[in-house]
């Protein structure tokens, strides 16, 4: 039998055991909560409307056509709308951005042939130029994964004189002019991340300027992201946006479909196996889908958004305000693009599993700044959380 001293202090010490575990347990439940992350989606714009070169029936007009966009990307002046890009990223500070448009025009003299394309000076980078101002008073964002994609190179008749006389080329142009279209990933320095890739959609639209067959080359970027216990894979998109036809928006298999299809196709290679965004691990897919469901301008164009829905995705950034898009190509104060243009949604950000949650998301760049609109597509980002 426990003397009475024995069994106090017995009793005692089952008090501070009790008393310990529940000082415990605050501890353990705040390890438990969630890790969150910020992400953004942003759409730079290439810098001129393409739709003179889709169109171009001869290859005169596609060498005039030439011209006007390479014209209209030094007016649309990106060393400027950098500045303004730069602040909304680092007003907002995402640990991972997708941007789409990342353009690189490049010259070279007009008697050289345009294909394959092979000019090399360079005109406008807009990923060195955005990552200067981003990082202006010292490093904060780095290039993760950069995929270049659609590449072409044709004469440009920049003064429109078709004139071949003097120090004209053929068809009057003055130089070559070269655009290569880039999907790129920036990631905040500090951020742990992993296994970089890229890759190129198989179902492509095919279009024919001049007559001449061009696959307008589209694809995504990926890499797997670490916070803490916590990782997920983060994928960017840009799907087409050509196939805006009713019908007839000719494939690179050599079929013809109506609008929204070939988007739809590309949505579906995300997460089908063998895709970025397929498997059982955690996904935030973020990118210009070029589709949804609640603001379908036009019969079809919802078709991607809703393959993505039936795949599992769920919606994780806001449609208040709307982030597309101004109705002008030149982004001047007096181009005529107003904050009302924006009246549908094409940026998103998605994930693949029901348990993250949206804690909190916003549009950037509805507003003219230094002269300027950043780009004609707003800018999209949420805040996560990951359980």
């Amino acid at each position: 039998m426990l003397s009475h001293v024995s069994g106090l202090a017995l009793r005692l010490t089952l008090a501070a055991a009790v008393v310990a575990c529940a000082l415990a347990l605050p501890a353990a439940a705040g390890a438990a909560e969630p890790i969150t992350t910020t992400v953004m989606t942003r759409n730079v714009y290439l810098g001129a409307d393409l739709g003179p070169g889709t169109r171009a029936q001869n290859f005169q007009e596609l060498v005039n056509a030439a011209g006007t966009i390479l014209n209209e990307v030094d007016r649309n002046k990106f060393a400027v709308r950098a500045k303004g890009l730069a602040n909304e990223i680092i007003g907002k500070a995402p640990q991972v951005v997708g941007m789409q448009e990342v353009a690189l025009w490049r010259t070279q003299p007009c008697d050289k042939s345009p294909l394959p394309p092979s000019a090399k000076h360079v005109r406008y980078d807009f990923l060195q130029l955005l990552l200067a101002q981003l990082n202006k008073n010292g490093p904060k964002y780095h290039k993760a994964v950069v995929k270049p994609e659609f590449d072409f190179e044709i004469q440009a008749n920049t003064d429109g004189n078709e004139d071949t006389s003097g120090p004209n080329c053929n068809f009057g142009s003055e130089l070559n002019a070269r655009l290569t279209m880039r999907d790129v990933i920036i990631v905040r320095n500090g951020v742990e991340t992993s296994n970089p890739a890229s890759g190129t959609f198989d179902t492509l639209i095919q279009v024919r300027p001049s007559g001449v067959p061009i696959d307008v080359t589209r694809g995504w970027t990926k890499l797997d992201v670490k916070l803490g216990p916590e990782s997920f894979r983060f994928v960017n998109t840009h799907l087409e946006s050509f196939d805006s036809a009713k019908t007839g928006n000719h494939t690179n298999k050599g079929t013809d479909v109506n609008r929204g299809k070939i988007r739809q196709a590309q949505a579906k290679e995300l997460f089908a196996q063998g895709g970025p965004a397929a498997g059982d691990k955690r996904v935030i897919l973020v990118g210009d889908l070029n589709s949804d469901k609640k603001t379908e301008v036009q019969v079809g164009d919802g078709l991607a958004y809703k393959a993505l829905l039936a795949g599992g995705f769920k919606e994780r950034s806001t449609d208040s305000p709307l982030s597309c898009c101004l109705n002008t190509s030149l982004l001047t104060l007096a181009g005529g693009g107003k904050a009302s243009d924006f009246d549908h949604q094409v940026d998103h950000v998605m994930t693949n599993k029901a348990n993250v949650s949206l804690l909190g998301s916003s549009v950037t760049g509805r507003k003219p700044a230094n002269g300027f609109w950043d780009s004609d597509h707003a800018g999209v980002f949420s805040r996560l959380s990951l359980p």
